[in-house]
């Protein structure tokens, strides 16, 4: 891959994650349903992670976990490890990703927000003497669940689209030095 390549990679996942973070952080959360609303960063995160595999999931996990860190974190790096490993994980889907299927990414981005949520739940609450899970899981986690895979069928196309496009002009850019 070229330098320019990478730039232009870069920038776009940049203006991408900044968009869904103002996005997830004003708009959505006007529309929150019962105080809820979906969590795009872990939308972006999972389907970095399948799309383009382990080393980017994990850069645009990292970038995704310090947004929430910087602004709701009470701990500089919490949800920054949290995105970074849940990018990872996501990554070893690559071999079995195919660009038709929607089924597969909105298992593995739900699967994803459940994971992210009952780390929160473990870490930051538990923690501090609250333990009815089945509250936590039945008015936060399922509904965040709901609303934030109703919102990845719009955006994950969203991401795909800007991933084809990026990976035809960085095909095109390596065919003309050939």
């Amino acid at each position: 891959m070229t330098r320019q390549a990478i730039i232009r990679r870069i920038i776009v996942m940049a203006i991408i994650i900044f968009v869904c973070f103002i996005l997830q952080n004003t708009v959505f959360t006007a529309f929150s349903i019962a105080g809820i609303s979906p969590n795009l960063l872990i939308v972006i995160t999972a389907s970095v992670g399948f799309m383009r595999g382990h080393k980017e999931g994990m850069i645009v996990g990292f970038f995704c976990g310090i947004l929430m860190d910087i602004f709701f974190g009470n701990v500089l790096g919490f949800y920054a490890i949290i995105y970074v490993l849940i990018g990872f994980m996501n990554g070893f889907m690559t071999s079995i990703f195919f660009k038709d299927d929607i089924k597969l990414p909105l298992v593995f981005i739900g699967t994803s927000d459940v994971v992210l949520n009952i780390i929160t739940y473990f870490f930051l609450f538990l923690f501090r003497n609250r333990t009815d899970f089945i509250f936590y899981f039945l008015h936060i986690i399922v509904p965040e669940l709901l609303y934030t895979i109703l919102v990845s069928l719009v955006l994950y196309f969203v991401l795909l689209k800007s991933n084809s496009k990026l990976e035809d002009l960085e095909k095109r850019s390596a065919a003309k030095f050939v």
